[in-house]
């Protein structure tokens, strides 16, 4: 997975999604931060900058970042590449 490539990014932000959507205290947080409600983040999970938003949210946080990326079997680096890529 290149995380640079338009279509990799957004795949794997939509992963890191479902692995914070997974444990319910991180879920919360990511809600509480971003302002968003749950319908406002399923309404807007394809647009690139609640992706973005949501892999900053990890970014913030470096043991989230480092958890995730394990969980997913990528880099770190890769989800703040994702990130970079989205905003741009």
């Amino acid at each position: 997975m290149n995380p640079t490539d338009t279509n990799d990014a957004p795949t794997l932000a939509l992963h890191a999604l479902a692995w914070t959507l997974a444990d319910p205290a991180r879920a919360r947080r990511l809600l509480d931060l971003t302002g968003l409600d749950a319908d406002d983040l399923r309404g807007s999970a394809a647009n690139r900058g609640t992706q973005a938003a949501v892999l900053g949210f990890l970014e913030a946080h470096e043991p989230d970042l480092v958890a995730c990326a394990a969980g997913l079997g990528v880099k770190p680096e890769m989800l703040v590449a994702a990130r970079r890529s989205l905003e741009a």
